[in-house]
């Protein structure tokens, strides 16, 4: 499908959240750098929701509220302390934290705060241990400019990481608290990106100045990008977590397109017409004895547990639930996501995609009867414990309202695929309030000059630099800069001496090869990396065993380097027997090497590369091959 943004009237606006690589959290004295060793400590809590000083609820918070789940925290001593338990009052703001920030808001022509004031911001799903999360203004305004258009930013602020979820189950969900408390940097532009392509290229931008601080944590989970979508007679949705940049440009892709189908949707509604009135009169019902004797293995097994399988049918919405814009996009999915989220049921069923799934013909022909379904008519069903199902098919019906009305304004999360699934309603003004613990800290003019005698130099300038240094190529150093591997390639090539060419050859072309194939290489170890070269550089291996290596440790990631060498069979070689075999080579060949010396070198390499790739250095083997050849035929 080609999409005219422009006639669309698409706005996007980007929140790209960065880890900084500071010595210690944002406001106590534990590491931002897993440690181990620690005692493990678990303990319980349970959130719920309370008004704002303004005697409102918000929206997300109630959302969350409502699961009553049991929450289990997970703390490793080594690297958490009272504070990230709240049962210790938070330290001052991290003032090497603030130096970062505001590092990379003068990079971005922001303008700083006279003086910051931490706020909380109420977040009861449990990534908190205190049911809100501290976050600061370091900086107002600024603006980037990416290919001569002037990108405005709104703000630039410091807040604290959440904790990392371990496992979720209906009642209960685990949390890691290493990760609470890291400083975390969020830039957000205003809504004036274009263009799926427009907004890679912005977040690339970003991503770039945030890199030359050379203070922000790199590797997977450091990085996370939130977008806010919009098209015109559409709604802002806001989704969050998109991780990969590369993804950007498909997941606004596919909002856009999942906007426009719910738009053709309601535009169909209408023409069917369907009211609000339908659907608030339709009374849910109880078809368990239906199914007593079903084949489905999903709602026989409900069944047998004590639940209920329930139904509510949608005047109209025939044909419409199962009618798919691409692949993933469907309003019955829709459907189904809302009910999960608020009700946590395994899912749902619609008569657009039915009979299946164990459920034959003459049950949904039973069913559309006993409901008075009519031709134009889907109907829901839902099998769970009867208060749970009963709650599921209300928000069904909730969400069904909202498809007369086109696209609701909500928040979406990212998945691998660039789809999204509903993940809550968006939050409302009543989530922030003062933070009393942290009194606020002064920006005075001078400590704000200083910083900006300070600022790093840009990372083109970093490339500039790379590249006379080492003799390596522009498209080779930014290509190491965005790969963030520069710090990496130095220590190398500053370790071992192999040429850095090679070295630049390994961590980009190799990497950028096998992670097209879709090796993960991002679970490749640094010192893995460095040991590959050492032994390169001491001839125990060879450089051309990299591609070979690199996939086998991306494959298996609680592995080493020495656990590769040994799964591959590339123990070393000595020169004795690679020159002893070369001789066996020669005799063998005695008559092409006498008649043909080129084509001799060619047959003896292909030998010799059949037992030693990876084992020995291919372009010595050849000096060796070919200084043999040449002395035997001259």
């Amino acid at each position: 499908m080609k999409l005219d943004y422009e006639k669309l009237g698409l706005k996007v606006g980007l929140e790209i959240h960065r880890q900084l690589d500071t010595r210690h959290k944002l406001f106590c004295d534990c590491p931002t750098t897993p440690r181990e060793g620690g005692r493990e400590i678990t303990f319980v809590r349970w959130l719920r929701e309370a008004q704002s000083e303004l005697g409102e609820l918000d929206p997300a918070a109630v959302f969350e509220s409502r699961k009553r789940r049991m929450i289990v925290y997970h703390a490793d001593t080594e690297n958490t302390c009272l504070v990230e338990l709240d049962e210790e009052p938070p330290h001052n703001l991290n003032r090497e934290a603030v130096e970062v920030a505001l590092t990379a808001a003068l990079l971005m022509s922001a303008k700083p705060v006279d003086e910051i004031h931490v706020m909380r911001k109420i977040v009861i799903d449990g990534s908190n241990t205190t049911g809100f999360q501290r976050t600061c203004v370091i900086a107002l305004g600024g603006e980037i400019e990416v290919d001569g258009k002037k990108v405005p930013l709104q703000t630039i602020t410091l807040e604290e990481d959440a904790a990392r979820i371990l496992e979720q189950k209906p009642h209960e969900v685990h949390y890691d608290l290493s990760r609470l408390g890291i400083p975390l940097i969020e830039v957000s532009t205003a809504p004036v990106m274009n263009s799926p392509e427009e907004v890679y290229r912005v977040a690339y931008a970003i991503g770039r100045i945030l890199r030359a601080t050379r203070k922000v944590k790199r590797g997977i989970g450091t990085v996370r990008q939130d977008l806010n979508i919009s098209i015109s007679d559409g709604a802002l949705t806001e989704i969050k977590g998109v991780q990969e940049l590369d993804l950007l440009p498909k997941v606004v892709e596919l909002e856009v397109i999942r906007q426009l189908h719910l738009l053709k949707i309601r535009d169909e509604l209408v023409k069917r017409g369907v009211s609000e009135e339908d659907l608030k009169l339709e009374s849910i019902r109880d078809v368990t004895h239906l199914f007593l004797e079903t084949s489905s293995k999903i709602l026989r097994r409900k069944i047998e547990a004590g639940g209920t399988v329930l139904a509510l049918r949608l005047r109209g919405f025939a044909g419409l639930l199962g009618l798919e814009a691409t692949p993933g996009i469907r309003l019955g999915a829709e459907l189904a996501g809302r009910a999960r989220a608020w009700s946590e049921v395994e899912g749902i069923f619609h008569t657009d995609e039915l009979p299946g799934y164990g459920i034959s013909e003459e049950e949904i022909a039973s069913l559309r009867m006993e409901v008075g379904a009519g031709e134009l008519d889907a109907v829901i069903i839902v099998a769970a414990e009867r208060e749970r199902a009963e709650d599921a098919l209300e928000r069904v019906r909730e969400r069904a309202i909202e498809a007369l009305h086109g696209v609701p304004s909500e928040t979406r999360g990212a998945k691998p695929d660039g789809t999204t699934i509903y993940l809550r309603p968006r939050p409302g003004a009543a989530r922030m309030y003062p933070e009393t613990d942290i009194p606020p800290l002064p920006l005075s003019k001078e400590y704000v000059e200083e910083i900006k005698r300070r600022l790093p130099p840009s990372l083109d300038e970093v490339a500039e630099a790379l590249s006379k240094k080492y003799g390596v190529s522009k498209q080779i150093a930014d290509e190491l800069i965005d790969s963030e591997r520069v710090e990496l390639f130095e220590s190398i090539v500053g370790e071992t001496g192999v040429q850095p060419s090679v070295v630049a050859s390994v961590l980009v072309e190799h990497m950028k090869s096998l992670k097209r194939e879709g090796h993960d290489v991002e679970r490749i170890r640094e010192e893995d990396l460095l040991e590959f070269f050492r032994h390169v550089a001491r001839g125990e291996l060879a450089k051309e065993a990299a591609p070979e290596i690199m996939k086998w440790l991306a494959e298996n990631p609680e592995k080493n380097l020495k656990d590769a060498i040994n799964a591959l069979g590339l123990k070393a070689v000595s020169l004795e027997e690679v020159k002893a075999r070369i001789a066996e080579l020669i005799k063998t060949n005695r008559d092409l090497v006498k008649s043909n010396p080129g084509k001799a070198i060619s047959v003896i390499m292909g030998e010799l590369m059949k037992t030693y790739r990876g084992r020995f250095d291919g372009g010595k083997l050849y000096q060796l091959v070919s200084q043999a050849v040449h002395g035997q035929s001259s």
